[in-house]
């Protein structure tokens, strides 16, 4: 059973369409020019330029914590609910990763959006963070991967997404109204901004945020060793 617990609410606008969202994600070209990272306090007022890679950066407009928000470790992923390969890790690496690092009590982990295979993506991550207002972020992120059956082919069709949410135990009235909306418009921009910034340019990426807070990262579907020696190096250090 996975353990939610729920960071602080994050204020939203409305009434901005999936099209509208879509768009805005391809304007957003801000690559880093820097190889490695650099995390610096967040700052009060950004300035212009290139932005600046905070915690925040890697930890803000993102799903609720699954797992112990005292756990050592916070493992960051960005995922696209159409991508292949982050079907790939949801169905063959996440579960090992639950079982012995997030129930534990080692690491805890969070979701990030990165919705840059098409317009059913954004709606997807809207179905999501709908999903979160009633605490069931987790549930219906595992429902989106469970049904998932390939790209842009219409699996996540706002028809499904509906029945996806009547299966997930959502008060329907309250998701619909939340999705017609656009509530989370935009947290899933944000986040979308967040991976530009990170230089990401495919789905899944991960980043492991240790004790210390060094950050490694790791890009796509890896194996769960890989996870694996990475946790365990920094439970060691």
């Amino acid at each position: 059973m996975k353990t939610l617990i729920h960071g602080p609410s994050v204020a939203i606008g409305a009434g901005i369409t999936a099209a509208v969202i879509v768009a805005a994600f391809l304007a957003f070209d801000i690559f880093l020019d820097e190889e490695e990272l650099v995390i610096e306090p967040t700052p009060t007022i950004q300035d212009a330029g290139l932005p600046k890679i905070t915690m925040m950066t890697f930890l803000g407009n993102s799903s609720p914590l699954l797992g112990s928000s005292d756990a050592p470790i916070t493992l960051v992923e960005f995922g696209d609910y159409q991508c292949h390969f982050c079907n790939v890790f949801f169905h063959n690496t996440e579960e090992d990763i639950l079982k012995n690092y997030i129930e534990t009590g080692k690491v805890k982990m969070i979701f990030k959006d990165y919705t840059i295979i098409g317009p059913d993506s954004v709606t997807a991550s809207h179905g999501a963070h709908c999903a979160d207002d009633q605490g069931l972020f987790w549930e219906y992120h595992d429902t989106l991967y469970n049904n998932w059956s390939g790209e842009n082919n219409g699996w996540a069709s706002s028809d499904n997404l509906f029945r996806f949410a009547q299966e997930t135990g959502l008060d329907m009235d309250q998701w619909s109204d939340c999705m017609t909306n656009s509530d989370h418009s935009e947290i899933i921009l944000a986040s979308n901004q967040d991976a530009k910034a990170l230089g990401l340019t495919g789905t899944p990426s991960f980043f492991v945020i240790g004790p210390d807070n060094k950050v490694t990262k790791l890009f796509g579907a890896q194996p769960y060793t890989q996870f694996e020696n990475v946790f365990n190096s920094m439970l060691e250090n």
